[in-house]
């Protein structure tokens, strides 16, 4: 998928192409259906101009004067690529980010997927803090957010006869005990455990005086491997208490980026205030849309000139 320009993508198909994907990981194609998933849900959702997004979703704004912006679908617009920010301590690329005019990063979002050795998980913690420190000391208000994926593989030979089959292998040939990533009583292994905890406490900044090493906001999913329930979120892990669960981790972003950039910064609202799209715009009405879009009820022309 090197190249690509960002498509519109629901969250049900870049889950499942991280479930699905055979390939070597290093080409991050199973992974980057979820940036544009994250890019479109920045704009539908978030209210978030689709020009200020890196990689650029398939989207459209027709302004009106004195009405709410109409957002159109339009795939020549479309771009890819991801925006290289300047770190406190080296140059980063980062998988979805958003830029103002004038002021910079302002919210932006690491995309993770792991698709086994979860013994070896916190080993990528130091890379984890390291990627959040090295942004916040040169961008202290940026928004940051870390939304990581891991295949939840069941039964040994359960999973190993699916991929072995997807993949054209040997089953044997293709994963190994460290690729578990439930036990048979389906609760995750100890090395996801720690991990999970590990993140937990690396979430929860809420001002530009806080830790540089914590993020704004954490997603953790475990996608489904097994047969009939593949390409899903598995239901009972983060427990519906985790702060890590995903449902959580859009709203926390919205919510630091408006008190940092709207409700803190008066002077510069009409700048950074997130939009909202006319209710009747077309791109609200995309085929698989899974979550509600950021829009204002439609007021008819002679009502709003009088």
């Amino acid at each position: 998928m090197a190249g690509e320009v960002c498509r519109w993508t629901t969250q049900a198909q870049a889950l499942s192409a991280f479930a699905d994907f055979t390939g070597k990981t290093q080409s991050a194609s199973h992974i980057k259906p979820l940036h544009w998933y994250v890019a479109c849900r920045l704009v539908l959702e978030g209210g978030f101009d689709p020009d200020d997004i890196t990689p650029r979703p398939p989207f459209r704004v027709e302004r009106r004067s004195g009405r709410p912006p109409v957002l159109h679908y339009d795939e020549a617009r479309a771009g890819g690529g991801e925006r290289t920010i300047l770190g406190g301590l080296k140059t980063k690329n980062v998988d979805v980010v958003v830029t103002r005019d004038g002021i910079g990063p302002v919210l932006a979002v690491s995309c993770k997927g792991v698709t086994g050795a979860f013994r070896n998980l916190t080993n990528r913690m130091e890379e984890t803090i390291g990627e959040c420190t090295n942004l916040h000391i040169t961008y202290p208000a940026l928004v940051l957010g870390y939304l990581v994926l891991l295949r939840a593989n069941r039964q040994a030979e359960e999973l190993l006869e699916g991929v072995g089959e997807a993949a054209g292998t040997e089953p044997e040939k293709v994963l190994a005990a460290n690729d578990l990533a439930l036990t048979a009583g389906g609760d995750p292994v100890a090395g996801i455990m720690r991990f999970h905890n590990a993140l937990r406490e690396l979430v929860g900044r809420r001002g530009i005086r806080n830790d540089v090493s914590r993020y704004e906001a954490i997603g953790f999913g475990m996608v489904e491997m097994k047969p009939g329930a593949r390409g899903g979120l598995l239901d009972h892990y983060p427990e519906d208490d985790s702060v890590l669960r995903i449902e959580r981790f859009f709203g926390t972003l919205y919510l630091r980026y408006d008190e940092r950039f709207v409700t803190s910064a008066p002077d510069l609202a009409s700048k950074t205030r997130r939009l909202e799209w006319a209710a009747d715009s077309p791109a609200l009405k995309i085929a698989g849309l899974d979550y509600e879009g950021r829009s204002v009820p439609v007021v008819p022309l002679q009502e709003a000139e009088s």
